[in-house]
């Protein structure tokens, strides 16, 4: 299945058990529904706290816009209801985050259109245009987080995921059921594993999903709350896949692994009974490299005239903790290998390097620790409050915006390490990494952080490399918030 991050499972995933044989849980129908409704009434009240702000900003600035805003409202709320139903965002089927992202920025930019053309049509007052562009631009945003909120929700009910059997071989069947149980978010729930006859293979691979087993003459049972079916072994026999068309099921997938080829979006092409997946590297290509540069700088212009201030204040903070410089410059290897300094606010006391290498030498574990991650848990040289405050915050990159604004890093991207973790890699990796603009954050911040070790770090990498375009780029941005907030990994 696509999946933005592929992830290495464990061996031993146990699920419940629910009760087949009496109909236990909500009625498939009622189940999208209710999914249905929770997503609607999350756009429903991203869209008044927007109308909200945005009439409190017409008050302050005099617009006289109060009495178009009822209708104004109307209007947005049925457009913008409109568009993500068309594109299918009420209901969990259309589960992969970056797609959902890309259709709900859609979806807001064709019911922007709709209350533009309203206001234009009924002469309204001309800066509900300028109202409505910014109200458009928040709602995708504050949209993204309490989508996430009411997902949380549905799947701590239980009401997301759709009930889903497997058929396959022993190994795919246990490997899909493990890969799903780790991802929730996705939409499937494995509930069985379906077999047309009693083979022992398949029933090993139940008892190791923890999945019970069932029969052909079974599946006519539990048929009214099974929605999904996944053949697990990508290699589906025309008798077999006659039987599976048969069952009373809302969805079958033939699923292939395609975790080696890491593709988010894969395009596929028929070749008469063949089915082919493109890959292609978009990065590469000049004019995204282009477009790329032109978001740094939109949103890097106002990014560093707001962070300037704070900027100021944490480097009066670090020099009041520990005397010498507040800021430094570390070499990094950038985009085609080019050696470019950093910056960074000062994080550490000046004579870290000494400190680290005495601490490494009186401690195995933390010499273990740091071949493994490049990084420590208790780290000797971070100052005091102000140093860890700034690093599990992140606020000690904020200085990297002046490299985004140089054109050295990219606000998205792999992050640009230095010589020393570079050669980690091999070779290859290595070329693959440097062939793109390093970044002030990127998929493995966003997802494991610190807590990602090398293998992690290249995997995550290449993935994002692989599998770039603008809303992937949108994605990370929207992901850092909260991985920041919550200082997820940070050390």
């Amino acid at each position: 299945m696509p999946d933005i991050i592929t992830t290495a499972v464990s061996p031993a995933i146990a699920m419940p058990r629910p009760d087949y044989r009496v109909g236990s849980g909500v009625a498939p129908a009622t189940r999208r529904l209710l999914v249905a409704a929770g997503l609607l009434i999350g756009d429903l009240a991203t869209l008044t706290i927007v109308i909200g702000i945005l009439q409190f900003g017409a008050r302050i600035g005099g617009f006289g816009a109060d009495t178009a805003m009822p209708g104004l409202m109307v209007v947005w709320v049925l457009a913008l209801c409109g568009a993500q139903a068309g594109f299918g965002l009420y209901g969990s089927e259309r589960a992969e985050p970056v797609d959902r992202l890309r259709r709900r920025t859609l979806g807001n930019a064709i019911a922007a259109m709709v209350v533009i053309a309203w206001v234009l049509i009924g002469e309204r007052p001309a800066p509900l245009i300028g109202i409505v562009a910014a109200g458009s631009l928040l709602a995708i945003a504050l949209g993204y987080y309490v989508e996430m909120l009411v997902r949380g929700a549905l799947l701590r009910s239980g009401l997301w995921a759709a009930p889903t059997v497997l058929y396959g071989t022993r190994a795919a069947c246990a490997a899909l059921a493990r890969h799903l149980a780790l991802r929730p978010e996705l939409g499937l729930r494995p509930v069985a594993i379906l077999t047309d006859d009693d083979g022992e293979s398949l029933a090993e691979a139940g008892q190791a999903a923890g999945l019970p087993v069932i029969t052909c003459g079974q599946a006519n049972i539990i048929s009214e709350r099974i929605e999904v079916a996944l053949c697990a072994s990508g290699d589906l026999p025309a008798e077999k896949a006659d039987w599976l068309e048969r069952l009373p099921l809302r969805q079958i997938f033939v699923v292939h692994d395609a975790s080696a080829l890491e593709i988010l979006t894969p395009r596929m092409r028929v070749m008469g009974g063949l089915l082919g997946f493109e890959r292609r590297s978009a990065i590469h290509i000049p004019r995204n490299l282009r477009l790329k540069r032109l978001v740094d700088l939109v949103l890097g212009i106002p990014l560093a005239i707001l962070a300037t201030p704070a900027i100021i204040v944490l480097a009066l903070a670090v020099k009041a903790v520990d005397p010498g410089p507040a800021f430094y410059a570390q070499p990094r290897i950038g985009r085609n290998g080019r050696i470019f300094k950093v910056y960074k606010l000062r994080s550490m006391f000046s004579d870290a390097e000494a400190r680290l290498a005495a601490h490494l030498d009186a401690d195995l574990t933390a010499r273990h620790e740091w071949e493994r991650f490049f990084k420590l848990t208790h780290d000797p040289r971070i100052l005091p409050r102000i140093g860890q405050f700034i690093r599990r915050s992140s606020l000690d990159e904020l200085p990297q915006l002046w490299n985004v604004l140089r054109g050295e890093m990219s606000i998205v991207g792999p992050r640009p390490f230095p010589a020393y973790h570079n050669q980690c890699f091999d070779t290859a990796f290595q070329a693959l990494r440097t062939s793109v603009p390093p970044g002030l954050t990127g998929l493995w911040q966003v997802t494991d952080r610190s807590d990602g070790d090398l293998a992690i770090q290249k995997r995550q990498d290449s993935f994002y490399i692989h599998n770039w375009s603008f809303w992937l780029d949108l994605y990370v941005l929207l992901q850092t918030v909260p991985a920041v907030l919550m200082a997820r990994g940070a050390k």
